[in-house]
């Protein structure tokens, strides 16, 4: 890992993105009455994105540990897509951007394991950095 010892703690911020397209208005519809067979999708999702930010350094071999100090999940339902927007803070000496988008990815897989069952042609698309604050930048 990159040495950030000579770094000091600030306040850091990050907002991801990853967007689920699916390929049936039926689909969209299922996740918004909760009637989808595995369950409730975005909330399933959701809890899933909160666990991923927190063992990013599990599974990210360069990232550092971090104290992970606010995670917020949300949605955007459109007609044929979902947009994740995850943000991270901490106070510390490197930023979250890498936990940030493992979130959105896991939260994004989680709603495609979800609805593979009823809908053959979901897609994630666009997983992103939409934000970063802290540190250098501000």
């Amino acid at each position: 890992m990159v040495d950030i010892t000579h770094k000091n703690s600030t306040l850091r911020k990050a907002i991801a993105q990853a967007i689920v397209q699916v390929s049936l208005p039926e689909t969209i519809q299922a996740i918004k009455n909760r009637t989808v067979p595995k369950g409730d999708v975005l909330e399933c999702a959701r809890v899933a994105g909160l666990f991923a930010a927190k063992r990013t350094a599990d599974m990210i071999p360069d990232c550092h540990p971090l104290p992970v100090e606010f995670t917020s999940v949300s949605y955007e339902v459109g007609e044929m897509e979902v947009k994740i927007l995850v943000e991270i803070h901490t106070i510390y000496k490197t930023g979250v951007e890498v936990e940030a988008m493992h979130a959105a990815s896991v939260v994004a897989l989680t709603m495609y394991d979800m609805l593979k069952p009823i809908d053959k042609g979901v897609m994630i698309e666009q997983i992103k950095l939409v934000e970063k604050k802290g540190g250098n930048q501000t």
